[in-house]
């Protein structure tokens, strides 16, 4: 245990100040600070030492320098060594023992749209990241705390322990320290790096590129995994800190109500089954299986239709799938979910009648991931050897009214609904993908194959084998027919209208077999090739 008897506090975010003022005063701690966080803790009734008058040296440079001396990093580094603290004795330095930093709003900073250069550069913070890795590094004997959230716990260490701090907790928040200040020192690397080399003024609003010269990424909170892909490879779990509720629903955020630990295959479908689902604003359930969904449905009459249908699509595949709806389960619903063996559910709830239904089986893994509403896929990272692939998440959508009609018979209205709605399954489809669908529901899909008509005909003869009947289904193509062969397939199982992007150097061949087969066809110009 380390006795904390002096306190260095300078923090951006005020949050929780006053609580961890009182503490410090109930244990006599003397309290050094700086500026408005001093003004604060005076206003709080502590008694607080300036760093100024601490160090006998005054802010300087419009505050830029002002805990950068020897009196404090000498504080923060001194070890309680013999020749240490002789030294320190020697020169007047007496120990600092607990630092609460937090720093100026950098990333919040350079995400406001009027941010100019000037205001990003004066948002780098020198000293905080200065002391927080002074004290981190010395934290056999001095405690760094850099979050708010952990004030709590540390007054209740400290007024359990006497005004002293664990060896353990020392640690564990010197590891969230060092943490802390790799991610803003990568936030400042990634904007910089993202400007061109002439440098804006700093009275202009900088417009950084897409992706950085050198891209620094974190992520948090990783967790082991039982296993990877396969049982003899080792896995992990980590977080994006910077993901939020705004970018739509998240596996990385959802709540495990009940089941087995989740594997890496697991999270791999549960992912893109939640992506599909937040696609649809009607009652909508998604059945995946190894990324690829082996039914879909939504539907005005409820949830439990909608997973009916989207089982119906492919019931045997559905057997051992992840399922996602995009509203809150029901009682009912659970009871049809029970009727097949399935390794996951995600939605936004479970009500206490469903939670009651599918806690029977014991192993079964629910999630409730809160609303399911249109999600943005930011950014998508995948490593190769040696090397990492970076792109903007595939956002991008044509409604199929929107599309080009090309051939000599329009879609009907309802075609045009069905269209839409393959349209949105066939960009969660694995490449070469074909979707067929009927009534707002998929009743076949050919995922995965190295030839677009090997992928028509896989979807044909799922839809056939799960006794659908084809003759007027519609069908989406992620990616243009290269060849008429595909559209023939199509049309001889009885297919009736057809989207896809175009831009096949025989997309006349492909017209014209579409018109003469009477399939109606519609170009969207955009693909959605998923690797």
């Amino acid at each position: 245990m380390v006795r904390i008897r002096r306190a260095l506090v300078s923090v951006s975010d005020k949050r929780g100040l006053q609580r961890l003022a009182a503490t410090l005063l109930r244990h006599g701690i003397e309290i050094l600070s700086t500026g408005g966080t001093a003004r604060l803790l005076r206003e709080a009734g502590a008694t607080v030492t300036d760093v100024a008058a601490h160090t006998g040296a005054k802010e300087i440079l419009d505050g830029r320098v002002k805990t950068l001396h020897p009196r404090i990093h000498g504080g923060l580094l001194g070890r309680d060594t013999v020749a240490h603290r002789a030294e320190m004795a020697a020169n007047d330095i007496p120990p600092i023992d607990l630092v609460v930093v937090n720093l100026y709003p950098f990333a919040a900073t350079i995400a406001r749209a009027d941010a100019t250069l000037g205001e990003a550069i004066e948002n780098i913070d020198i000293g905080g990241p200065s002391m927080i890795r002074s004290g981190a590094k010395n934290h056999e004997r001095v405690a760094v705390v850099v979050d708010p959230a952990d004030y709590e716990a540390v007054c209740v260490e400290l007024d359990g322990q006497d005004g002293a701090l664990s060896a353990a907790t020392r640690f564990r928040l010197a590891r969230k320290a060092f943490a802390l200040t790799a991610a803003y020192d990568a936030a400042i690397a990634n904007f910089l790096t993202a400007l061109p080399p002439e440098a804006p003024r700093e009275c202009e609003r900088p417009q950084p590129a897409p992706f950085p010269e050198v891209l620094t990424l974190q992520w948090t909170s990783g967790t082991s995994l039982r296993y990877g892909e396969n049982p003899h490879q080792q896995a992990a779990f980590y977080r994006d800190p910077d993901g939020s509720p705004e970018g739509g629903p998240s596996v990385a955020r959802a709540e495990i109500l009940q089941g087995k630990e989740l594997s890496y295959n697991n999270l791999v479908d549960l992912d893109a089954a939640l992506a599909l689902c937040a696609e649809f604003a009607r009652p909508a359930a998604v059945i995946v299986k190894h990324t690829n969904p082996c039914g879909a449905a939504e539907s005005d009459g409820g949830l439990a239709v909608a997973y009916a249908r989207a089982r119906a699509c492919d019931p045997v595949s559905a057997f051992g799938g992840v399922v996602a709806v995009n509203r809150p389960v029901d009682e009912a619903l659970a009871r049809l979910l029970g009727e097949t063996f399935l390794e996951c559910i995600v939605a936004p709830s479970f009500t206490d009648g469903a939670r009651g239904e599918l806690g029977r089986k014991k192993n079964l893994r629910l999630l409730a991931c809160g609303p399911v509403v249109a999600r943005s896929f930011g950014r998508t990272v995948r490593s190769i050897h040696g090397g990492l692939l970076v792109q903007s998440g595939d956002d991008g959508t044509v409604a199929a009214a929107a599309a080009e009609v090309i051939t000599r018979r329009r879609p009907s209205d309802a075609e045009l609904c069905d269209l839409d709605f393959a349209w949105r399954v066939a960009k969660h489809v694995k490449s070469n993908a074909i979707v067929l669908a009927r009534d707002g529901a998929t009743v076949g899909v050919g995922a995965g194959q190295m030839s677009r008509v090997d992928s028509v005909r896989i979807a044909v003869d799922k839809a056939r084998g799960a006794g659908h009947e084809i003759r007027g289904c519609v069908l989406a193509s992620d990616a243009f027919f290269p060849f008429r062969d595909g559209l023939d397939a199509a049309a001889a199982a009885g297919v009736g209208a057809v989207i896809q992007p175009g831009g096949s150097v025989r997309d006349d061949e492909v017209i014209a077999a579409a018109d003469e087969h009477g399939v109606a066809m519609v170009l969207t110009r955009m693909r959605h090739f998923k690797h």
